[in-house]
């Protein structure tokens, strides 16, 4: 059975490369800018979104399991480190995260610990997604809701 979903998040340009990001639903907004020397730093940038959020639900996934088998698993705290190197088209571009994952208890103290080990990365949308590639559709409309035309 084919289940989708889907969500809107609205952006609204501040200065240079500061954009207010309006999550919705109640959610909130933050800020977002670009580090120096292309912005001021007074946000995180879209790169370090995505690595927040691959740790964020790899986190929540393995919460998710260890809980499912009425287990506790503490904080659960992530680091991610993200690596960001240019392509072939010499274009940065994000190579590689390492997320480290460190449980809020003993591992001994954990029953089933083992079979959520081997599945909760699985389970991770974001994780998931972002290794098999997202399909990105990008249109563009000027002032008056016009769209315009990409050369190619």
């Amino acid at each position: 059975m084919s289940e989708t979903q889907s969500f809107r998040v609205t952006l609204e340009s501040l200065e240079g490369y500061q954009f207010k990001i309006d999550f919705g639903d109640g959610f909130g907004t933050i800020q977002t800018d670009e580090p120096p020397p292309l912005g001021d730093g007074a946000g995180p940038n879209p790169a370090r979104l995505v690595a927040a959020a691959v740790a964020n639900c790899l986190a929540a996934s393995l919460a998710f399991c260890i809980r499912k088998f009425k287990q506790d698993p503490g904080r659960i705290s992530a680091e991610v480190v993200a690596e960001v190197a240019r392509n072939e088209r010499a274009r940065l571009r994000i190579a590689r995260l390492d997320v480290t994952l460190r449980l809020g208890t003993d591992a001994a103290a954990v029953q089933h610990l083992d079979r959520c080990l081997a599945q909760f990365e699985d389970f991770c949308i974001v994780t998931q997604s972002i290794r098999t590639g997202i399909p990105v559709g990008v249109s563009i409309v000027d002032a008056g809701g016009k769209p315009l035309a990409k050369p190619g």
